[in-house]
């Protein structure tokens, strides 16, 4: 087994691959918090920020293997290239944490801190995540609690595994209808499906001589079991209707039992020798199902593909609507998406501008005249507005045009220190306060002299306090750029000669 999960305030460390709680459970106030550190830490990094994602997210109730599931989804990711990556028969399964008992084990959403960059087969790369989820309807979670971490591994993920045992209930879809319940708004705002891929997946399923093990097998039993038929109640119909509208793709795969030894013992590490043979076939057939190059989903929302660098503004936006204290309507649910969805643009046509930028004046960069700077600028501020709006977005014109006028604003004060960066590379600007304040000094000594020996002391004796002044101005700013301390008095320095500086330009 792998070791204990750390706790959250720990540092996220990317050089060993364990699983990384993102979404922290609070027991107390049944409130979530996110983890933004630790999310940006993993999906900000700089070779897969910009890549398309694929999220694989296993839910449903506590105790009915989900880590276990996800463990085997790990050797493959690491061993896909080997026909026996399921494994040796005495090798333990490491991974997510999991165990046998009655006693809930994932809280909250945890994530691997790998991210898996898979070449498809059109030549493209995307980046591949494991979503592990809090079980739903354990004895410690409110429903509020279960719809909250279902919703959001729902509208984060491309592919959805619901995690079901034996069969499917029809509580099991009730339930499912709260969760979707939340995508209906949307679908109809948008006119699309707002989930992607769910694949429902029956573990230890009874009834192979009904309907057998696999996924044809689960494609019969549910077409039978999602069925609308006339005689129906309206309530189980609009169960079926919705589950079907808000999911683009639908799909059921049946598990046999693990077998005796996997459920009784209490030592049971997941070696292999201690599972079915059937298990472990259909296993083989489930996993690359999911993960194999030619069958990864990459996250979609709105029709536009989903970055690694998007989905950590979808998580932000998302699990404030969950920080209250009831169930959101599901109208916020389409308000958050289409913030997320704004956001995510306005931050790809910032990166943009700010690589541009970058290559005209960086740190490695000469001085620029500022007038060739302030031709660079417009030219990639037009182009990241360009960008920004050639993005597919939610949320209608004038909610879109509210964050242009963000980007705009924003790129203006990046501008803004772009200018400070450049003028700091002129020697001349660097030195002017100094001159200023030596032009002070000279001004004063000459006028002390020349007033004192037309007899006029008063204006001398002011001349000589404003030479002092200025004496001790240089020296404390000489100071505080040799020691850097004081900056702001530094600063305050700098500002009162540039005034004195500007006002005399304009004189002359």
């Amino acid at each position: 087994m792998v070791d204990a999960l750390p706790d959250s305030d720990d540092e996220v460390d990317l050089d060993k691959p364990r699983p990384i709680q993102i979404v922290l459970a609070h027991e107390d106030d049944h409130n979530f918090e996110l983890d933004e550190e630790a999310l940006e830490k993993i999906l900000l990094q700089e070779h897969i920020k910009d890549l398309n994602i694929v999220v694989v997210s296993v839910a449903g109730a506590f105790r009915k293997g989900k880590s276990f599931l996800l463990d085997f989804m790990l050797r493959y990711m690491y061993n896909r290239t080997s026909p026996c990556w399921i494994g040796g028969n005495t090798e333990p399964l490491t991974g997510f944490t999991w165990r046998g008992g009655c006693e809930r084990e994932t809280t909250g959403i945890q994530i691997w801190s790998e991210v898996f960059v898979i070449d498809k087969p059109n030549g493209t790369k995307v980046a591949v995540l494991l979503m592990d989820t809090q079980g739903a309807f354990d004895s410690q979670s409110t429903i509020k609690d279960c719809a909250t971490v279902f919703a959001l591994s729902t509208m984060t993920s491309s592919v959805q595994v619901y995690n079901l045992s034996q069969n499917i209930q029809e509580d099991d879809l009730q339930h499912l209808q709260l969760f979707t319940e939340y995508g209906r708004l949307a679908m109809e705002e948008i006119y699309q499906k707002p989930f992607q891929t769910l694949m429902f997946l029956i573990r230890d399923w009874s009834y192979p001589y009904e309907h057998a093990y696999g996924l044809e097998g689960g494609k019969k039993f549910l077409e039978k079991r999602l069925q609308v038929k006339q005689n129906q109640h309206e309530e189980l119909q609009n169960v079926r209707k919705h589950i079907h509208s808000c999911f683009s793709n639908l799909g059921c795969f049946l598990l046999p039992h693990p077998g005796l030894k996997v459920a009784t013992n209490p030592n049971f590490d997941g070696r292999l020798n201690d599972i079915d043979e059937d298990f472990k076939k259909e296993l083989r057939n489930l996993v690359p199902l999911l993960l194999a190059p030619e069958n990864l989903v990459e996250k979609e929302i709105s029709g536009s593909k989903v970055t690694c660098r998007d989905l950590v503004e979808y998580f932000k936006a998302y699990i404030k609507i969950y920080q209250g204290e009831e169930l959101p309507h599901p109208k916020s649910m389409l308000q958050a998406t289409a913030e997320a969805n704004n956001l995510a643009a306005v931050a790809g046509a910032k990166d943009l501008y700010s690589k541009g930028m970058e290559q005209v004046c960086g740190g490695d960069k000469p001085y620029i005249a500022p007038s060739d700077l302030e031709r660079k600028h417009q030219d990639f501020r037009e182009s990241a507005v360009r960008q920004f709006r050639s993005v597919k977005k939610m949320g209608g014109e004038e909610f879109c045009r509210r964050y242009q006028e963000q980007l705009e604003v924003e790129i203006d004060e990046i501008y803004a220190n772009f200018v400070k960066h450049n003028d700091g590379k002129n020697i001349f600007y660097a030195a002017r306060t100094p001159a200023t304040l030596f032009a002070v000094m000279f001004a004063m000594y000459i006028t002390s002299g020349l007033t004192g020996f037309l007899g006029m002391n008063s204006i001398a004796t002011l001349c000589n306090l404003v030479l002092g002044m200025a004496l001790i101005s240089f020296c404390t700013w000489a100071y505080v750029k040799y020691s850097g301390e004081f900056r702001e008095v530094g600063t305050a320095i700098d500002q009162i000669a540039e005034a004195i500086w500007e006002q005399v330009s304009i004189r002359f």
